[in-house]
């Protein structure tokens, strides 16, 4: 029967980051406020020996304070053997060494730790000594073998830093060891865990808990081996990294280390690697391996694993492989931490991130079978259909595209099958390479039929919003491949496009490769956009140039990227370009597209887009249902016609969301609202009356247009330089001076001839027109000397062009005869001085803008009437009179009226005076 532990009182030490145990002797310094406490303990002033309770805390920490203290239930009896009262050189602080005598247990509750500072009396109990099994022989001689192989391995760290003189204490402790007995193993044990601080804080806590020798025997012997085999591995990669440490180099110290220590842990995680540290602590070495998966930096050997997998899917014998290979060997050659490895090593993830042909892959057959499926222009033009409303001569460019492009893939596939079938290949070794060039996981390569796209170019040209980038995204989903935009606006370095060569700081591939890497197949569509913003040449190159082999059918099978100096194949790429007019395009550029011109929209067509796409959209974006809100058609045709006079559709598209944001705070206040208060309901309509509070007042005044009709007034069409088309009033007035012609409107060289043109023709037949008397009378000089002010208003917008003419001829007719035209009509062409009207371009933006500003009638060339017929929508031509002429004379009967100016007759009551 177990003897009754036996209690006393006891003053409490809190220890705060040291430990005692039974036979160990601890020096430890506490602060000057313990001193006078210690001194009575030592001195016995209440007759008790100088003992006191050493009880380590729980939550030891470098910055812990005593107040913040957490005891352990277990401390151990400690003998006080030397005190040192604070001195000069250490003030406030005094110096204690303990000799641990027992282990004893704390009665609960524990002391305060506001207390802890007086060391406080407190119970505690002295365990019963054990009575368990003896300790046996065999646990003895594993615990003395663990801890003479941790002792040994902390000697040899000691001789390495300091020297042999540094290492007489272990000696010593492994002489105890190897003498103790079985018996006296547990004691030895104590005298360990109070010597080896590596030893977690938490197990040395547990250790002092254990109260039977065997269990702390066995405990002992597990945290032994474990620091052992800690201790084993340290060691080893010390002396890995020390063989290889030269001077040079000395800055790679730390990686090393650190992938010395990746090695230890693939080596560990290794599967059927038996841990030396046996079955103790294996769940531990388990948890350690399941973590190393989330590592950072990760392992050196996967990461090159990868990159030589990337590689061996290359083809064989093509260049991008023999570039890969030649790269990947010279990144093993060079040493870790380089600057010249980091640069290779983004080299080689570029050039594997590419789509290079493979001979698994199956992206090709992919686009093959989308093609083949004999219902596709069916579904192409049911998904350019659901995504644009009208466009009619876009869609229908885009589906003989299409078909052409399925035509010329099912001949490829066909071609390539009969190839195939006709070649077999017989059956033996493939060619072997070097032992150090991967190898292909197959030696038969199943080649897959290439899709080439050889042909022009689609260039979209047509004002801002007029649907260019969604035409393109639409085609790219006809076709199910990936769609990449290339923004080409301000792009002034030729490298942004071919990319920078390896030998400069910082460089990379260029915009193509960039787009090849992130679609990650060799058939995307890309689009270019703004095409014609793209810079000229320069001493940073001619980025227009660099685009030339990009969009060359014949050049771009193989183009090549500075960067990644591979040919690499563009002909399964569909390129689309985009740009709002051609003036700024280079004509070799121009050359290699195939113009589509977008016009705008009508106003029906804007209503329609505004019903099916427009309000849907915002709908969705400001979180409304479709019930929640309705524009009516005259409030669509208001916004049209007064707010958003546009060729295309994003002013529009903006008012929408204006209004679709009004009623969302309109309803969200409602709806928080108590109906029962008699609230008015909420109204999900848009009329007309509701827009001004919503939007403003109109930018163009409903009621009246700020044309007017007065003499040298007339009004032209022009195309603006986003390609949208506009009314121009062409004003003129006449001064006193010395018969000169002055023209003023930031205007170009060609539109000042036809200035010039237009005041010849009209001096030349101004007796026929009824301005002079005379055949031979000068009407800028008799009967009185006169200047001519020709403007045309906008003057910080260039203008420039021939299309004027026939509009600058009737300002000039207006302006000597006095004479005016009505504000409803407009007009364009080209003029000679023969008095030939020729075509001019443009005619459905200059048609369209007219509509827009309510233009009724409009004078033009005969030669663009198939123009008109072929372009302009059947409900705009019912809507406005075209008249086309092909001289001048017709034109000025057309703007003033028939007869008014009668040929060869001088009209009556001619001219006032001019002054």
């Amino acid at each position: 029967m177990a003897l009754e532990a036996v209690s006393s009182s006891l003053p409490v030490l809190a220890l705060l980051n040291d430990i005692v145990f039974p036979a160990s002797q601890v020096t430890i310094s506490v602060p000057r406020s313990f001193a006078s406490y210690l001194s009575r303990i030592v001195k016995n002033e209440d007759g008790q020996p100088p003992l006191v309770a050493a009880s380590p805390a729980l939550n030891s920490g470098p910055n812990l304070q005593y107040q913040d203290v957490q005891l352990s239930e277990w401390a151990c009896a400690a003998r006080i053997v030397r005190f040192v009262r604070p001195t000069p050189l250490s003030p406030n602080s005094c110096i204690v060494t303990l000799a641990g005598v027992a282990r004893v247990q704390l009665e609960k509750p524990l002391p305060s730790p506001s207390r802890l500072h007086t060391l406080p009396l407190h119970v505690v109990h002295y365990p019963a000594p054990s009575t368990g099994k003896s300790i046996s022989e065999p646990a003895a001689e594993t615990f003395r073998s663990a801890a003479s192989r941790l002792v040994d391995q902390l000697d040899a760290e000691s001789r390495a830093r300091r020297g042999r003189a540094g290492t007489v204490e272990w000696k010593r402790l492994k002489a105890i060891i190897e003498d103790s007995e079985a018996e006296k193993t547990p004691w030895v044990a104590d005298i360990l865990m109070a010597v080896i601080t590596t030893i977690p804080w938490q197990d040395r806590i547990q250790m002092l808990s254990t109260l039977s020798p065997s269990d702390r025997l066995k405990l002992a012997t597990s945290l032994l081996s474990k620091q052992a085999s800690i201790a084993e591995v340290s060691h080893k990669i010390s002396s890995a990294v020390d063989e290889n440490l030269t001077k040079q180099q000395k800055e790679y110290y730390l990686r090393q280390q650190l992938q010395a220590i990746q090695r230890e842990l693939a080596e560990l995680n290794r599967p059927g690697a038996k841990s030396k540290t046996g079955a103790v602590g294996s769940s531990k070495s388990e948890n350690d391996s399941t973590s190393a998966e989330f590592d950072e930096e990760g392992d050196e050997t996967e990461y090159f694993a990868d990159l030589r997998s990337k590689i061996e899917k290359m083809a064989v014998g093509s260049e991008e492989r023999k570039m890969g290979v030649k790269e990947y060997r010279r990144l093993k050659r060079i040493p870790a931490g380089s600057v010249e490895q980091g640069v290779i090593r983004t080299y080689l993830e570029w050039l594997t991130s590419l789509p290079w042909p493979e001979s698994e892959n199956d992206k090709e057959t992919q686009s093959l079978a989308v093609l083949q499926d004999p219902k596709f222009l069916a579904k192409a033009r049911e998904q350019l259909d659901s995504d644009h409303f009208g466009l009619d001569t876009i869609k229908r460019r885009l589906i003989e595209y299409l078909a052409v492009l399925r035509l010329k893939a099912l001949k490829q596939a066909e071609e390539a099958n009969r190839a195939s079938e006709s070649t077999i290949v017989a059956s033996g070794e493939a060619p072997r390479t070097s032992a150090t060039d991967p190898q292909p996981k197959e030696t038969v390569v199943k080649k897959h039929p290439v899709i080439r796209t050889k042909g022009p170019i689609l260039l979209l040209v047509g004002p801002p919003g007029s649907g260019k980038t969604s035409v393109a995204s639409s085609l790219a989903k006809a076709l199910n491949r990936p769609f990449h935009r290339i923004s080409l606006g301000g792009v002034r370095d030729e490298a942004e496009i071919r990319g920078h060569r390896r030998t400069y700081v910082a460089s990379g591939p260029g915009t193509i490769v960039t787009a090849m890497s992130k679609v990650q197949r060799p058939d995307p569509v890309i689009l270019l956009d703004e095409i014609d913003k793209v810079g000229h040449a320069s001493h940073q190159g001619d980025p227009a140039s660099a685009l030339l082999e990009v969009l060359d059918p014949e050049q771009n099978v193989s183009f090549k990227d500075h960067y990644i100096n591979v040919p690499l194949d563009l002909s399964q790429v569909i390129f689309i370009a985009t740009a709002n007019s051609l003036e700024s395009i280079s004509e070799p550029l121009l050359d290699r597209c195939e113009v589509i011109r977008l016009s705008g929209y009508t106003y029906d067509e804007k209503i329609q887009i505004a019903r099916k796409f427009l309000l849907p959209k915002q709908l969705e974006a400001n979180g409304l249902s479709a019930d929640r809100l309705t524009i009516t058609e005259k409030a669509y045709e208001h916004i049209a016609s007064y707010y958003t006079r546009e060729a295309g559709v994003r002013s529009l598209e903006r008012a929408i969301g204006s209004i679709a944001r009004w009623k969302a705070v309109e309803w969200s206040n409602f709806s928080q609202q108590n109906r029962a208060k008699g609230e008015r309901d909420y109204n999900p309509v848009v009329d007309v009356d509701d827009l001004e509070p919503i939007l403003g007042v109109p930018r163009w005044d409903p009621q009246e247009r700020e044309r007017e009709e007065r003499k040298g007034l007339v009004y032209g069409l022009v195309v603006s330089g986003q390609g949208e088309g506009a009314v121009l009033p062409v004003e003129t007035i006449m001064t006193s001076g010395s018969g000169k012609l002055r023209l003023t409107g930031s205007l170009g060289e060609v539109i000042r001839e036809s200035g010039e043109i237009a005041l010849s023709w009209v001096k030349a037949h101004a007796y026929t027109l009824g301005i002079t008397n005379s055949e031979t009378q000068d009407l800028m000089k008799e009967p009185h000397p006169i200047d001519i002010h020709l403007h045309l208003p906008s003057g910080a917008v260039k203008k420039d062009g021939p299309s004027a003419g026939v509009a600058l001829v009737c300002a000039f007719v207006s302006l000597l005869t006095g004479l005016t035209v009505s504000k409803y009509i407009a007009m364009t062409g080209e003029t000679t001085l023969r008095g030939r009207v020729t075509a001019v371009g443009g005619i459905k933006e200059k048609v369209l803008g007219a509509h827009r500003e309510g233009i009724c009638k409009v004078i033009l060339p005969r030669s663009n009437r198939k123009d008109v017929e072929h372009d302009v929508p059947a409900e705009i031509m019912s809507k406005m009179e075209f008249v086309y002429v092909s001289r001048v004379e017709e034109a000025l009967e057309a703007a003033f009226g028939p007869g008014v100016l009668n040929s060869g007759h001088r009209l009556a009551g001619q001219v006032e005076s001019r002054l």
